[in-house]
């Protein structure tokens, strides 16, 4: 019996595994393609320094690309017996190349592995979503100046106020849209700084290059001490949680006018 990388004993019940992990498994799919990259990057620096040879970095890479086809064409699954996307693609490396699909896990730990992942998983979110709450920001400034001589009563609890415009009202949520983006940027920033290398949490002994990783992986810089890189584990998650709140009070309260009046 295969035992998980958690597990303390070889006693595993399977209907208390199931209410703990739930379907853990099938939303780490949507790390898989980050996993890929993370791990393209860390073989290049291992090779850099040479933990790797030239003949390994290659024969390594080929797979991992072969993985990363599937994982785009969805054929990618996760073997019954294995816990995770992590340990899946530890599975098919070694199972194609031995020893050297073990050489992967060099100067690295499943911490900053996993962190690595959500973090590129997050940036990518993020760029969308920037994207989509601009061209909405495009949309909304364009309303705003096109009616912006087409009267709308003003109300201020539910009472008639002033005349106001149609136009004033697209505005007010265009801008409210442009300090969302901001807000979506700021949190962008924090997500986007490089944990590799930090192991799991003290660093590595080996002469590793966390700058060509961060540069391979197009970070905008580094959590430069490898203690707060663990520590803040959640904290980027929060920040990005807070800005789609953001996003999502600006957008509630749009559909409560529109629905309202």
């Amino acid at each position: 019996m295969n035992m998980k990388l958690w597990q303390k004993d070889s006693v595993s019940l399977k209907e208390v595994e199931t209410f703990t992990v739930g379907n853990d498994r099938e939303m780490d799919l949507y790390l898989a393609a980050f996993d890929v990259q993370g791990s393209l990057a860390h073989i290049q620096m291992l090779e850099s320094v040479k933990l790797l040879t030239a003949g390994e970095l290659s024969q390594l890479q080929s797979v991992l690309k072969n993985i990363y086809r599937q994982i785009k064409q969805k054929e990618f699954r996760l073997e019954n017996d294995v816990e995770d996307i992590h340990s899946q693609i530890e599975v098919l490396l070694t199972r194609s190349l031995g020893d050297i699909g073990k050489k992967i896990h060099s100067a690295r730990s499943r911490n900053d592995q996993v962190l690595v992942d959500i973090k590129l998983f997050l940036r990518n979110e993020l760029e969308e979503l920037v994207d989509a709450v601009h061209s909405f920001f495009v949309l909304l400034q364009a309303q705003s100046e096109k009616y912006k001589s087409h009267l709308l009563p003003g109300y201020t609890h539910l009472q008639l106020a002033m005349p106001s415009s149609f136009g004033l009202w697209f505005g007010a949520y265009a801008e409210s849209l442009v300090d969302d983006i901001i807000t979506t940027r700021s949190a962008y920033d924090v997500v986007n700084k490089n944990p590799l290398g930090s192991a799991a949490g003290y660093g590595s002994s080996f002469p590793i290059n966390r700058t060509l990783t961060t540069e391979l992986l197009g970070f905008g810089d580094l959590n430069y001490n490898v203690v707060y890189a663990q520590m803040g584990r959640g904290k980027a998650e929060r920040i990005v949680a807070q800005a789609l709140a953001n996003i999502a009070d600006t957008m509630a309260r749009l559909s409560m006018d529109a629905c309202l009046y």
